[in-house]
């Protein structure tokens, strides 16, 4: 039988119960399996870093924004987008991008401008929350109840024009042996009008509990939020009006959200979904080849799923999406851009043909180079040869010069004769030199007979 990790301290404990333990003695094994998080688990201090930004936003927003988080790549197209029509907003901004690619709950996050200007500072915060969401769903909504508990504890949550802040009985254990005594929703006050609160995560939560895990921090934009610097606790721009964009809401307590059938079927015109299709699923097609974190999450949505086919229309895994792809991959080619990969294999392909064209390209600079050089020697080959021999001739005429009409090795050269004559004195002089100094003084004159005179132009040995 196996046992999910949600339910493994129950199993846990009724295993210890059956060999016979005492409850006292089964409490701290308990707590201890519980709170051991897996390898590559996500722990409460680094939840609670990563929520600190977004755990004061009203339950539908905050639930729109984690589902939206598990496909970052659309959620950048989302901020490009939104930056390019900083007016568009409310459910008039969201119909604007119905033809796009994207998944509904990124769609949905164009209503809020303000909410994207946020996501678009850490694009790999962003995909650090949709990973432990998509791992961590429980963990994830407790670390948000622990930061509103904190916020109110400091007297920063609290009813307002804007906002409802309530609390509810606990609506069971999640993923903690002692669940806290009441949950806190926080509501638009005014169903139809969502204000968007803005505020300093350092500061809102009173004390910080884990120093070496400081709140994550992104100042809000005085585009929307004029003057909100000198603000303390939430501060609060322009409502934005809305009827269909947010149609999840978080179901507390069971790690999971509920989906509002007839709000998103009144905004998604083209992606009908069934009735029964009331709790959120993620689409592993809409993650557009961005890895998952964690191995459970790689084996879980890296392949296509049993009875997938029967859940195409909420997922948008239908052949007009494709089509819709397609048509924009053409648009971007025809207008000069390169049109992203469809597979990290194909991006693996495009990064290696790039290389080598780079190396076509330099190779065939530096051919181009040494051929402009040779034609510029060619062409200068004249003039230098003509150079080259006139300061030839200077050189040779300073050399004489300077030599003063003397002898070289060279000279006579061109005369046989006066070579021969220079020759013979040139040996006699060693001969004379060779005999003893007994023979060479005394003033005795050597007698040497004559050779005959020989013809030719050399001597013979």
């Amino acid at each position: 039988m196996r046992i999910s990790a949600r339910h493994f301290p129950i199993a846990l404990l009724l295993f210890v119960a059956a060999a016979g333990a005492t409850p006292q003695a089964i409490a701290p094994v308990a707590m201890q399996a519980a709170s051991a998080p897996s390898s590559d688990a996500f722990s409460a201090e680094q939840l609670d870093q990563m929520m600190a930004p977004l755990a004061l936003y009203p339950d539908s927003l905050l639930a729109q924004v984690l589902m939206a988080s598990t496909y970052p790549g659309d959620v950048a197209d989302a901020v490009k987008w939104s930056k390019a029509h900083p007016d568009a907003k409310g459910d008039d901004a969201v119909r604007q991008v119905a033809s796009q690619s994207w998944d509904p709950s990124v769609q949905s996050l164009v209503a809020f401008p303000q909410v994207l200007d946020v996501l678009g500072k850490d694009p790999a915060w962003v995909q650090r929350m949709g990973d432990a969401f998509l791992a961590q769903p429980d963990q994830v909504m407790d670390s948000v109840q622990r930061l509103r508990r904190q916020a109110q504890s400091a007297g920063n949550l609290k009813s307002t024009e804007q906002l409802k802040v309530s609390s509810e009985p606990a609506a069971g254990a999640t993923t903690t042996v002692a669940p806290a005594a009441s949950t806190i929703i926080i509501e638009p006050a005014d169903p139809q009008v969502v204000y968007v609160p803005a505020y300093n995560s350092t500061t809102v939560y009173g004390p910080w509990p884990y120093p070496s895990y400081p709140p994550y921090y992104y100042p809000p934009s005085p585009y929307y939020y004029p003057g909100s610097a000198l603000w303390a606790g939430l501060a609060f721009g322009t409502g934005v009006a809305i009827t269909a964009s947010l149609w999840g809401d978080f179901n507390w307590g069971h790690g999971d959200i509920d989906i509002d059938v007839d709000r998103y079927n009144n905004i998604n015109s083209n992606r009908q979904i069934n009735r029964g299709d009331n709790t959120w699923r993620h689409n592993a097609a809409n993650r557009d080849g961005v890895p998952y974190r964690d191995r459970a999450s790689r084996e879980q949505f890296g392949r296509q799923k049993d009875g997938a086919a029967q859940r195409d229309n909420f997922r948008g895994h239908d052949p007009a999406r494709a089509a819709d792809r397609e048509r924009a991959r053409e648009s971007m080619s025809q207008r000069g851009f390169d049109t992203p990969a469809a597979s990290n294999r194909e991006a693996r392909d495009r990064a290696g043909q790039a290389s080598r064209q780079m190396d076509r390209q330099q190779a065939g600079g530096r051919d181009a180079a040494s051929a402009r050089q040779g034609a510029q020697n060619r062409a200068n080959a004249p003039g230098d040869y003509q150079r080259n021999a006139q300061a030839r001739q200077g050189t040779r005429q300073q050399y004489q010069g300077n030599r003063g009409g003397q002898s070289n090795a060279f000279a006579g050269a061109g005369n046989p004769g006066q070579a021969r004559a220079s020759s013979n004195r040139g040996h006699g002089s060693y001969s004379a030199s060779q005999r003893p100094s007994s023979a060479r003084g005394g003033g005795h004159q050597m007698q040497r007979p004559s050779r005959p005179p020989r013809s030719g132009g050399g001597r013979r040995r």
